[in-house]
């Protein structure tokens, strides 16, 4: 394999590691399974990142950066061995990877702050905390009878 692919299957794991401990995980997750699944890879490779993910969060609870090292390394010769098998092109994983630093660059995948503030009179309904609301439709119940 030449170095050109080892370096993407390089970066594509060290992305897909990063991406595991943050918010954006689940849309992450979703592209990754979609490359997974276009390639014809076994589903046992998406239960590998979750297996991966709980034992990366429970290593960063406890201060551990071996386990980092360990789990990025593991899906550096995973992303290797598709590319060298033929499984994978390295312009699928090339996009792929582009997909998940999409992902981790996008302010809007990632966490913002919040600040709300309630004034008036005391509230006597739901308040509802949000950061971002979209495509929000309401609906309105009209009694029966002449308008």
């Amino acid at each position: 394999m030449d170095s050109e692919l080892a370096a993407l299957a390089a970066s594509g794991a060290t992305t897909l590691v990063s991406l595991m401990v943050t918010d954006s995980w689940t849309h992450a997750r979703e592209l990754v399974g979609r490359y997974f699944s276009r390639i014809g890879s076994d589903e046992a490779a998406i239960t590998d990142l979750d297996t991966a993910r709980t034992r990366l969060l429970a290593a960063e609870a406890r201060g551990e950066t071996q386990t980092t090292r360990d789990i990025t390394n593991q899906w550096h010769a995973y992303l290797r061995h598709l590319l060298h098998t033929g499984s994978a092109t390295s312009d699928d994983l090339r996009g792929l990877l582009t997909s998940l630093q999409d992902v981790a660059d996008n302010p809007d995948t990632q966490p913002g702050t919040v600040h709300n503030t309630i004034s008036g009179d005391v509230q006597h309904g739901p308040v509802v905390q949000s950061g971002r609301i979209t495509g929000l439709t309401f609906h309105t119940h009209r009694p029966a009878g002449p308008a």
